[in-house]
């Protein structure tokens, strides 16, 4: 179990916080993992002595690739983290209720995964078990902190990883969940092999998922079969067009309308960065919502009491028209702003 995470110590962060006199930033009033004693225990010792939110990393593009998509994924973790660790703390955030965990460990996938090509079928096939291997590591991880009664919020990766943490919950609550996804693409492919497109999919037929419903599903983007599926499975969505494009309903409305018929099952919150325009993700989207418009979305499904992770997938720094630096700083401010808003409506 340990060797699917690594724990960060303060010798893992310091190389990435910056100081200045006078202010106190965020790195300096969250916690680090007491990696003396057992990782369940310390996660149930954390929780009561007042940590509510957990930040796990997943770095891989293992899914994404999978998908016959691009890679670049298994950057946005360090991207956000030089952006949060280092911005101000303050009476209006409360990283003091933040757990820096660490990540989980894909370093021997990774390895295996980037010798494949998803262009021939064969590689492909072992592109795909890699990713199942994966969600094995991401249910381990996610269920510890479920366990101990912390909120996790995932950073990083494909959306494949959102099968990972579906599995963990629903198994932590003994009961299938609710799910609402800010994406164009439904991600409810065929089960043909674990990737990044069909995680929702596999939850449901697996029983994990109860009710799912997307925000922002480009009617052009997804395949026939896709929508026949869903709409077999009774899960619904509010499309791009009729909030942006048809404007029949707004972005608000739509949100608060879905969440007002989910059950009182807990309630996962996934954001696909493909969602924003111009965002450097693994599908670039040029017409998209705005950053603004995917904060408000994550203030509305995280004010909700149901309401107990967070997942912020596909951000891929490399793949900005002006280059990885370029990237790197773009998703660090937009993950961190997606971050804060979560934070933010929970301790409203």
């Amino acid at each position: 179990m340990a060797s699917h995470l690594k724990v960060y110590d303060e010798n893992a962060v310091r190389i990435l916080c910056s100081s200045r006199l006078g202010e106190k930033k965020a790195w300096q009033s969250m916690a680090l993992l007491d990696t003396k004693i057992n990782v369940q225990q310390a996660l149930i010792d954390a929780a009561q002595f007042g940590i509510r939110y957990v930040l796990l990393g997943i770095c891989e593009d293992i899914g994404p690739r999978a998908n016959l998509g691009t890679g670049g994924a298994d950057k946005a973790w360090p991207a956000f983290l030089k952006h949060f660790l280092n911005q101000p703390h303050n009476q209006f955030i409360a990283t003091q209720k933040v757990l820096l965990l660490g990540e989980v460990n894909t370093d021997d996938l990774m390895e295996k995964s980037n010798l494949l090509n998803n262009q021939q079928p064969e590689q492909l096939v072992k592109l795909r078990d890699l990713c199942r291997q994966l969600d094995e590591r991401v249910e381990l991880i996610l269920s510890l902190i479920f366990k101990a009664g912390l909120e996790p919020i995932v950073i990083g990766g494909g959306h494949n990883n959102c099968l990972g943490i579906i599995r963990a919950l629903s198994k932590s609550e003994n009961t299938p969940i609710n799910a609402i996804n800010f994406d164009p693409h439904a991600d409810f492919r065929e089960c043909e092999g674990r990737h990044s497109g069909n995680g929702f999919r596999y939850a449901y037929n697996e029983q994990h998922l109860n009710s799912y419903h997307v925000i922002g599903l480009h009617e052009l983007k997804n395949n026939q079969a896709i929508i026949n599926a869903m709409t077999e499975a009774n899960f619904n969505f509010t499309s791009y067009q009729s909030i942006k494009v048809r404007r029949e309903v707004t972005l608000s409305d739509a949100v608060s309308h879905s969440i007002n018929n989910f059950s009182s099952a807990p309630l996962g919150i996934e954001v696909d960065l493909d969602s924003i325009t111009y965002m450097p993700v693994s599908a670039y989207n040029c017409s998209g919502f705005n950053v603004s418009d995917a904060e408000h979305f994550v203030h509305l499904a995280a004010s909700n009491r149901n309401a107990k992770y967070l997942h912020l997938c596909e951000a891929a720094p490399s793949e900005h028209p002006s280059g990885l630096n370029f990237g790197m700083i773009y998703s660090g401010q937009i993950i961190s702003a997606l971050t804060n808003s979560y934070l933010q409506a929970k301790e409203l």
